[in-house]
């Protein structure tokens, strides 16, 4: 019984298995069947939409009449002439037996289902046969190109086949039928006639042209070689070498010899290709950045900054921008640095491209006494902004609409200057840091201990106003401190410049420096310059007194070389009398000397350039060599006034005005002296005035230290175009430059963070970082809880 039971059992499981081995074998094979099925529907619905895009084709094609074309065919002709080849190729292609081979034995159905494809099997192979059933290999292997009807052969229509012969498939039938109207009708006038303006052509060009690029679109971007390399680490490497004695000359002479290979090939290539863009750029060192900059873009290359790069960088919130003027004085200390930075934030504002901010020391009551004159002092910030606005309204004429802030600052009286107190960079807010103009960029940044200026602003220019080094060289081992001196400007403000503007020669030449006069005169002396001229065309007398000199009573103010100058020609000069004004440290010890050597020297206290009592004076003298760019000058010009100075670069400006008399040597001073007491200073021309005034200046201003392109472009790169198409250099190029002057600034910092260090070099003790005082009046935490760790 058991075993019984066993062997039905055994049955049924056998009977089980093979049952469910034929349903797979079943299924396998429907799959394969709807498989075959929706492939051969597929290629159905390709050979119908060929057939109608064909049919389209033709329709619009016989639309157009256009007269005979009588001279040679146009380009769209030759176009579609082109396509005949590829038509060959392709029928060459379907009509060889591999191709066939391969079609049946990826299509050709499996041996278990019985589906009869010998229709399509006929189709394909009896085109690769010749009417005896053989293939023609000889033919194909000469490769000569095929007739139409040759690789068509004689074609029935479906009712006229012979009786033998199978019916071929549909699609291969229609595609036949319509490619031989197409060959009876490619030759005829009516279709190339509407080629000119058929959108279908259109459509088939351009999408041909995206596909296959143009030979020149497509070419490789050379490599560097090595002379380009070379020549890039060189420019690379200028303000090094210049600080080991090695001309910027020099320099770009290596450059251009470097690169003056490449440039010749590729002026030949440009000349054979008519192209004359390398022709009109004669600017070596442009077309080596762009040369670098289309390589390392044509490698996809993305320069993401060095080790000293900061991009923690605020864009502005809206279209407009932001400019931080940050200077080194303040009214009503009447000083250059506090003047110049004031007018120059003013007629920036007028401008609807931008935001301004200008920031000033705000001093404790104690050193408020020692710097302001008159005994004018401010209990607040507010207080003092209103006395600078009031001033200013009083002479430009117009509403600045302008921010006024204040950072902390410590007058030195060794220095005669104030010295910044903390972090001033802090004092902007990181939204509104955008473009910063610091005036007095050295001086600023001295003992500076903080954030990197260039870190925390897209685009630093800085303003050089004194020569410092001059004024050292008049003090105690002078010579050493002037060559410290020297190099600790070089440091900083490659550290925290993007561009330096010199207003004159007189300066240090300093890295990423130019010379321009950025400077205007208060518009009140144009207005008295314009109403002396009119009296003068009136008949009226306009001046009636002599000479004056007018300027801050310290020897390094052209005291020394006035004294020297009078002492040396007193009998050449006799009767000669000179008015002085000025209020200042050296004043008792100027005076004495004046007495001791008999000079019929006037002296006055300090006034305004602008009162009434010196607008008589006819003769504005200035033997000074130490300034770089005389305030003063510039306003006796502007008041039609002669002026009779040093030719010296500090006075370059103003040579090309008519009434400004340089001289060379004491003996030519005498001469100068001479002529302008003798005869009437000319008028001012339009031209002159213009150039003269703070419009003029801002617009140099703008120009020259690059802030109007910046303004416009809205971006932080430096673009190139090359075939209209732009480039931009500082994503792609790393700049050995911009990483050593990031080193420099870290080395600055540590340094700066040292207090012993600072109190050897000539810090104000505590300066650091702001005191008590400061907290108080600016309302300020205490730096201990701004800069928790060390104050680091």
């Amino acid at each position: 019984m058991f075993s019984d039971d066993a062997a039905s059992a055994s049955s049924s499981n056998a009977f089980s298995f093979i049952s469910k081995g034929w349903r797979e074998v079943k299924d396998s094979a429907d799959a394969d069947l709807q498989l075959m099925r929706d492939r051969a529907n597929s290629f159905k619905n390709l050979a119908t939409s060929f057939d109608r895009e064909l049919e389209n084709f033709f329709n619009s094609a016989s639309t157009f009449s256009v007269p005979a074309i009588r001279s040679s065919p146009p380009a769209e002709i030759d176009f579609v002439k082109k396509l005949k080849p590829k038509l060959s190729e392709i029928r060459r292609a379907y009509s060889s037996p591999d191709f066939s081979k391969k079609v049946l034995e990826k299509w050709g159905p499996r041996s278990r289902i019985r589906i009869d494809l010998s229709a399509i099997k006929n189709a394909i192979v009896s085109e690769v046969e010749d009417r005896d059933g053989i293939i023609d290999l000889d033919r194909l292997r000469r490769g000569r190109r095929l007739t139409f009807r040759e690789f068509w052969g004689e074609w029935k229509p479906e009712g006229e086949a012979e009786e033998g012969q199978s019916r071929d498939w549909e699609p291969i039938r229609v595609l036949k039928t319509r490619l031989k109207e197409f060959e009876k009708r490619n030759t005829s006038v009516e279709i190339f006639s509407g080629f000119k303006n058929n959108e279908f052509m259109e459509k088939v060009k351009t999408s041909l042209k995206s596909i296959v690029k143009e030979p020149h679109e497509s070419k490789e971007v050379p490599p560097l070689d090595v002379p380009e390399l070379l020549a890039y680490l060189v420019r690379q490497s200028g303000p090094f070498l210049d600080q080991l004695g090695v001309k910027r000359d020099i320099c770009d002479k290596i450059v251009e010899s470097l690169c003056s290979k490449r440039r010749n090939q590729l002026l030949w290539r440009s000349l054979s290709s008519g192209d004359s863009s390398l022709i009109e750029n004669e600017n070596i060192n442009d077309e080596l950045d762009l040369r670098i900059a289309s390589v390392l873009q044509s490698t996809g290359h993305h320069y993401e900054g060095g080790f000293w790069t900061n991009h923690a960088k605020h864009d502005p919130p809206d279209q407009k921008r932001r400019v931080a003027i940050v200077t080194t004085a303040s009214l009503p200390w009447m000083t250059g640095t506090a003047v110049n930075p004031l007018f120059r934030a003013a007629y920036l504002a007028q401008s609807a491209k931008q935001n301004v901010t200008l920031l000033v020391p705000w001093l404790c009551k104690s050193d408020q006494e020692l710097v302001y004159p008159s005994n004018v002092t401010f209990s607040s910030p507010e207080e003092q902004e209103t006395y600078i606005r009031n001033w200013l309204e009083e002479r430009i004429g117009f509403k600045a609409d302008f921010q006024i802030s204040f950072y902390p600052g410590k007058f030195s009286k060794g220095r005669r200057s104030i010295i910044p107190a903390g972090d001033t960079t802090q004092f902007i807010p990181s939204k509104d840091a955008d473009i910063a103009i610091l005036e007095e960029p050295e001086h600023l940044n001295w003992y500076h201990h903080g954030r990197r200026w260039t870190d925390k602003f897209n685009h630093v220019v800085g303003i050089v106003h004194t020569n410092y080094l001059e004024y050292i060289k008049r003090e105690k081992n002078g010579a050493l401190q002037a060559f410290l001196v020297k190099h600790i400007n070089n440091w900083v403000t490659r550290a925290y410049c993007d561009k330096v503007l010199r207003l004159s020669a007189a300066t240090q030449d300093l890295p990423k420096s130019m010379v321009c006069n950025v400077h205007g005169v208060n518009p009140k002396f144009l207005k008295i310059g314009e109403k002396i001229a009119e009296d003068r065309e009136l008949g009226q007398q306009a001046f009636s007194k002599g000479a004056y000199f007018l300027g801050k009573m310290v020897w390094a103010k052209g005291y020394r070389e006035l004294i020297d100058l009078l002492a040396k020609h007193k009998t050449d000069l006799d009767g000669f009398k000179l008015d002085v004004f000025g209020n200042g440290e050296d004043a008792h010890e100027v005076q004495n000397l004046a007495k001791r050597l008999d000079l019929n020297l006037n002296f006055l206290k300090g006034r305004d350039h602008a009162d009434d009592s010196l607008r008589g004076y006819k003769v504005f003298i200035n033997p000074s060599i130490s300034d770089v760019l005389c305030t003063a000058t510039a306003e006796a010009l502007a008041m039609g006034k002669f002026v009779v100075c040093a030719d010296h670069p500090s006075n370059e400006f103003f040579r090309s005005f008519p009434n400004c008399l340089t001289y060379k040597s004491s003996e030519d001073f005498v001469a100068k002296v001479k002529e302008a007491l003798e005869n009437e200073p000319q008028p001012l021309t339009p031209e002159q005035r213009y150039d003269l005034s703070w419009e003029a200046a801002t617009q140099r201003f703008m120009e020259c230290s690059e802030l109007d392109r910046i303004l416009n472009n809205n971006g932080d790169g430096e673009k190139y175009r090359t075939n209209g198409k732009s480039m931009i250099k500082s994503v792609s190029v790393p700049d050995l430059t911009q990483m050593v002057d990031g080193g420099l600034a870290f080395a600055h910092y540590c340094l700066t963070g040292n207090e012993f260090l600072r109190l050897c070099t000539g810090a104000i003790p505590g300066t650091r970082d702001y005191d008590k005082q400061h907290c108080k009046d600016l309302h300020l935490l205490p730096p201990q809880v701004e800069n928790p760790i060390y104050g680091w």
